[in-house]
């Protein structure tokens, strides 16, 4: 046992992750109020690094590290006199309140400062010194004043000496900095492919990632040569939790083995109990399965299941066992089964060689829609229906519909690595097409855009010239439509999708001229999400693709009819793919109510059929569509959530274009957007990603018109909207028309925007965008001369009182505009009206940054807001009138002495929001400290000031 007041090396430093902000609040309460947490984790999750993260973290006190030492374990209240020795305290006599004399030790050498005692493995401990530390610690939950992080496993019951103690279980790596990880511990020298499939090996856990990567020669690790299959082997997963296996007794290892084994034909995690009973080779084995406490201390019984406390247990138990043992387990899992696919899987892990009868039988039963298993059980089915097969090119079918599988379950990386078994041999000509649309859509959705259209071009060229016919997959048994095979017409739409995203009109178009693809959407991207449309889908296709076309040929009078079918055919839909393309129908025809419901239905269909890749797809829809509806914080909600789907879907492309919402949501609540801007522009321009682009640039664009820097928004927004080889996304850049008018006339210029306005207007009159027309009333007021601009105004604002389903944000706006041009000519009594209103506007929409300018402005005019501003704003107040209602509640609560990150997860804000909201109340109410402001708060409220 060793004591330091300083973090020891740990293998890797430790990476919070999705714990992040709950990690850094624990931290804050070790900080201030001390407390007590039992750390837990599967073997490799990094709890002595986590231990090492608190420790560098903590530096208001004195730390302490201690580690169990096996010598002092073995001796009674061995662990106790360890930890004694490291705090410099003697040695307690044998008897005596072991607890009380643990803190008194503890106290006594910390002093009156905060300290931490950080204790790893605590239940290597001996009882007594256990059962000291327990004492201890729920002594520290009722007094505070010292912090204690005790580290235990999670795959074994927590020790009872320590089972009272909150728990702060560590999550697995997210893939992000899983790839983080990867790229530092080889010096960056990962191949992209190589990382992904060791991402996706490792599952979450740090451990198992580097000793991945340390298996692995440098040549394999830069993609120069091929992987050692299965990666993660059984000496892998041996050397890193074979010792938690060891001196098992021979039921028990049974009993782990059908579990594990169980698992892997179940398609859910953990095993179901009545299963492993009858299979169980051994009678040992019932009370195992049928009591409410499991024999094993690995596995967890609950609502008729068992399942292991840690899922790279259960990976190692299988793996490590020998080969003639899990297809005893197989062999008897298969026989208590009845038949369908689970038992057809188990026979398959039976066989050693080829069995072309099994491997027809598994096909059957994966793509048999009455049964419809989960796509990450298809895809088990049909990788193994490849392997057993003996023909080239029923493997490489197979390999493909298992590829289109693992895509559905959001496994990209995945899906790759199969489309590569399919093609490694020579395939008929129809396989390789299906296998460069699967191809096409992978990239589509995580490459680049420019490479998926090649792809889908080589695929409709392969497909139409051997005939089509469905692809295996959901809606893929359909009869082919008229005209082009219908998997030719799938690949055909997915060009469309990819020219859509890059920006590339002319090539969208012919996609949409030449063949009976259907079309992209508007203000998002495609929508080839199945493999090929369904029999039931040819005439929405048809109509999709006409409607669109006309759209890029600037025939709106055209679009409008079979868009409006689109949207009409999906009103009884549950088929996610045509209910996306309804959503993208409707938001080009104007109506986000109904492509509201479209996205969040196509969201629910997802999620019903297990498809993870159509999910983070139907939110990025959902979100748009909030957007356009002036819901942004709506919007914010689910592209958060979008962007969680995303990065577990490994769909960079999608990931990107929730962070241009994101971006678009901030530029108006005031958050800062530089991080989504960046991350939106970074996948952006590897992949080609014009669309997202141009939406980031965009929201960086308004972010700075909200703060009042015209100018710069207005250099931003120019080469975006005016013509010219910059010149943003065919389908984004008119939404920025108005903020760049604005900017452009703010800054002095109004003359670089009066092209762009005659532009816009062709917009405007096609009805897309219910908001467009008041915008141009409004463009139309900020560069006309006086006498015309107060009649513009007014018509704008009435037009925005007329338009249906229009948020406060726009209205605001235009009443923020017209109040500062009546305020410069001194129509003060008029201006205060419309500012006032404008102020409430921004408030009720939650566009903090923006009420913070029309707050300026009424102040310029004379009146602070809430004072009597007009009309639109009235009552009294001091100083704290002068805060937007996001200012005023985080006021109140430092006032009550909260934290920022207390202010922060109270609000469910992210602390650097509250950060720069707080530095805006110092500037607006002229104080300079915390204390001041405490003092302030508690002046007014005694005065009657309202918050």
């Amino acid at each position: 046992m060793t004591g330091q007041t300083t973090p020891g090396p740990a293998s890797h430093r430790y990476r919070a992750g999705t714990q992040r902000r709950a990690i850094a609040d624990l931290m804050d309460r070790l900080r201030t109020e001390g407390g007590v947490r039992l750390v837990t984790g599967e073997p490799g999750c990094g709890r002595s690094a986590f231990l090492a993260h608190a420790a560098r973290s903590f530096r208001t006190g004195p730390v302490w590290r201690v580690r169990a030492d096996p010598a002092d374990s073995a001796r009674p209240r061995g662990g106790l006199h360890g930890l004694l020795r490291a705090l410099g305290r003697p040695v307690p006599p044998p008897a005596g309140p072991a607890g009380d004399t643990l803190l008194t030790a503890l106290r006594a050498a910390a002093g009156p400062t905060p300290h931490l005692l950080c204790v790893d493995d605590a239940h290597l401990w001996d009882p007594d010194s256990r059962a000291a530390l327990g004492e201890a610690a729920a002594r520290v939950r009722a007094t505070g004043g010292a912090g204690l992080l005790l580290t235990v496993p999670a795959h074994r019951p927590t020790v009872p000496e320590l089972a009272g103690l909150p728990a702060f279980p560590l999550a697995p790596l997210t893939p992000h900095d899983a790839a983080q990880l990867l790229d530092e511990a080889t010096d960056h020298t990962v191949d992209p492919a190589v990382r992904a499939q060791l991402v996706s090996e490792a599952d979450g856990n740090p451990a198992l990632l580097l000793a991945l990567a340390h298996r692995l020669s440098p040549a394999q690790l830069r993609g120069h040569r091929e992987l050692p299959e299965p990666v993660a082997d059984a000496e892998v997963l041996d050397a890193l939790v074979g010792g938690h296996l060891a001196g098992l007794p021979a039921d028990h290892t049974e009993l782990l083995l059908t579990v594990a084994a169980a698992e892997r034909a179940d398609g859910t995690p953990g095993a179901d109990a009545p299963l492993v009973h009858r299979a169980a080779p051994h009678s040992g084995h019932h009370a195992a399965v049928t009591g409410p406490a499991t024999a094993s201390p690995f596995l967890v019984a609950a609502d008729g299941r068992l399942r292991f406390r840690s899922p790279l247990l259960g990976r190692a138990v299988y793996a490590t066992a020998p080969p003639e043992r899990r297809r005893a387990a197989h062999r008897a899992l298969a026989g208590a089964l009845p038949a369908g696919l689970p038992a057809l899987l188990h026979r398959s892990w039976t066989v050693t060689g080829p069995a072309p009868h099994l491997a027809s039988a598994l096909a059957a039963a994966a793509a048999d829609p009455a049964t419809a298993p989960p796509p990450a059980l298809r895809r088990t089915a049909h990788t193994r229906a490849a392997e057993l097969s003996t023909d080239d090119a029923e493997r490489a079918r197979q390999y493909t519909a298992a590829a289109e599988q693992a895509l559905l379950a959001g496994d990209s990386p995945g899906a790759l690595r199969l489309l590569d078994a399919a093609r490694s041999r020579p395939v008929p000509t129809a396989v390789r097409g299906r296998t460069e649309l699967l191809r096409g859509r992978v990239l589509l959705a995580d490459g680049p855009v420019d490479d998926a259209r090649e792809s889908f071009l080589l695929a409709a060229g392969l497909l139409a010239s051997a005939g089509g016919g469905p692809v295996a997959g959901p809606g893929a048994d359909g009869p082919p439509d008229a005209g082009p095979p219908v998997a030719a017409v799938a690949a055909e739409l997915g060009a469309a999708d990819a020219a859509w995203a890059a920006g590339d009109s002319a090539s969208c178009l012919r996609a949409l001229t030449h063949g009976h693809a259907g079309a992209p959407r508007p203000g998002a991207r495609g929508t080839a999400d199945a493999a090929v449309p369904s029999a039931a889908r040819p005439t929405l296709l048809h109509d999709h693709r006409d409607g669109m076309r006309a759209v890029l040929l600037a025939r709106f009078d055209l679009a409008a009819g079979p868009l409006r079918r689109v949207v009409d055919r999906a009103q009884d839909a549950d088929d996610c793919e045509e209910l996306m393309r309804a959503a993208a129908a409707a938001l080009m025809l104007g109506e986000v109510t109904a492509a509201r419901r479209a996205g969040a239905r196509a969201l629910a269909a997802a999620r019903t059929a297990g498809y993870a890749a159509l999910e983070a797809r139907a939110l990025e829809y959902l979100a748009y569509a909030d957007l356009r509806a002036g819901r942004h914080q709506l919007a914010r909600a689910h592209a958060e959530e979008g962007l969680r789907a995303a990065r577990r879907a490994a769909q960079r492309n999608t990931a990107a274009h929730h962070h241009a919402v994101l971006a678009l949501a901030a530029s108006i609540e005031g958050d800062p957007v530089a991080e989504h801007v960046t991350a939106a522009l970074t996948t952006a321009r590897r992949h080609g990603l014009a669309q997202a682009a141009t939406l980031a640039q965009w929201a960086a664009a308004r972010a700075d018109l909200g703060a009042g820097r015209p100018r710069e928004a207005a250099d931003r927004l120019g080469p975006l909207v005016r013509p010219g080889p910059r010149r943003g996304h065919f389908a984004v850049w008119m939404l920025a028309v108005p903020c760049y008018v604005e900017a452009a006339a703010l800054a002095g210029h109004p003359e670089h925007a009066r092209a762009v306005v005659e532009d816009f207007a062709l917009w405007a009159a096609c009805g897309a965008d219910p908001q467009a027309p008041a915008q141009l009333l409004r463009c139309r007021a900020l560069l006309a001369p006086p006498p015309a601009a107060d009649d513009l105004f007014l018509r704008a604002l009435d037009r925005h009182e007329r338009t249906s389903g229009a948020g406060d944000f726009e209205r605001a706006r235009t009443e923020l505009l017209h109040g500062m041009w009546l305020r410069r000519r001194r129509r003060l009594r008029e201006a205060r009206t419309r500012l006032g209103e404008a102020l409430l506007g921004f408030e009720r929409c939650g566009a903090q940054v923006w009420a913070r300018q029309a707050g300026a402005e009424l102040r310029a005019n004379g009146v602070a807001p809430g004072t009597g501003a007009g009309e639109g704003a009235g009552g009294t107040g001091g100083g704290l009138s002068r805060l937007t209602p996001q200012q005023l509640r985080i006021a109140r609560r430092v006032a009550e002495g909260a934290t920022n990150r207390e202010v922060a997860l109270s609000l469910s804000v992210s602390t650097r929001t509250v950060d720069y909201h707080l530095r805006n109340v110092f500037a607006t109410l002229g104080v300079r400290s915390r204390v001041e402001l405490v003092r302030l708060v508690e002046q007014e409220e005694k005065t009657g000031a309202q918050l």
